[in-house]
């Protein structure tokens, strides 16, 4: 699976101590780990937490990553920035109950944590304790497991509820406000994550456009 990191502005000074702490969980589990930033608060680019529910969008729906791990102070702006956009389905993670409930009962695609409300000492084990149970084993199997069916007919029907609801994504780029999208893909290595990944020729081309 590829799990893309998205950080944003205000927690932009704790991109190492998420981002090792995601890979020293996701990669000896066979996972791709692609970190598209913040990786400093002096990056060039820099992303708020409606950006980071803007790429997360992107990224899903391209199929360049498979789960994405976003947050911000709280983690409640990147949650619903992210659930803004068409087939992206992000829960709001500050624990590893957290994790492993979202993981079995909603089986979605994208987590928003919160990196400076509650981040304290030993802060890192939380993070490693929530991926682990995110990304070990098999997801969508049902809490309690007798519920499992049922749980599984209401992800079916959310689902459908979100595609009544949203338009693509090719139109959500083509009508969101183009100053904005451009400052979301401006990240010193989104492009080579990006095109080397997305499956998706009509979103690539869009964005290449922007670029050019």
């Amino acid at each position: 699976m590829k799990i893309a990191l998205i950080i944003e502005n205000s927690q932009a000074a704790k991109a190492s101590i998420v981002h090792e702490s995601l890979t020293s969980v996701a990669v000896p589990l066979g996972h791709e780990v692609h970190h598209y930033g913040m990786y400093t608060p002096e990056d060039k680019a820099s992303l708020t937490y409606v950006m980071n529910g803007l790429l997360t969008g992107i990224l899903l729906n391209s199929g360049a990553a498979d789960f994405v791990v976003t947050g911000c102070g709280t983690g409640m702006g990147s949650m619903l920035a992210a659930n803004a956009m068409p087939g992206v389905f992000c829960g709001l993670v500050i624990d590893p109950t957290d994790a492993f409930l979202f993981g079995q009962i909603n089986d979605g695609n994208a987590i928003s944590m919160p990196y400076s409300k509650g981040f304290g000492w030993a802060a890192e084990l939380n993070l490693q304790d929530v991926y682990a149970k995110l990304f070990d084993g098999e997801r969508g199997l049902g809490y309690p497991k007798e519920r499992a069916a049922i749980m599984k007919t209401n992800r079916g029907i959310l689902k459908g509820l979100k595609d009544a609801s949203c338009r693509d994504m090719l139109t959500v780029l083509k009508t969101v406000d183009q100053d904005l999208l451009k400052a979301t893909i401006a990240g010193e290595k989104f492009a080579e994550l990006f095109y080397a990944n997305c499956k998706d020729d009509a979103i690539a081309d869009y964005l290449r456009g922007l670029t050019a």
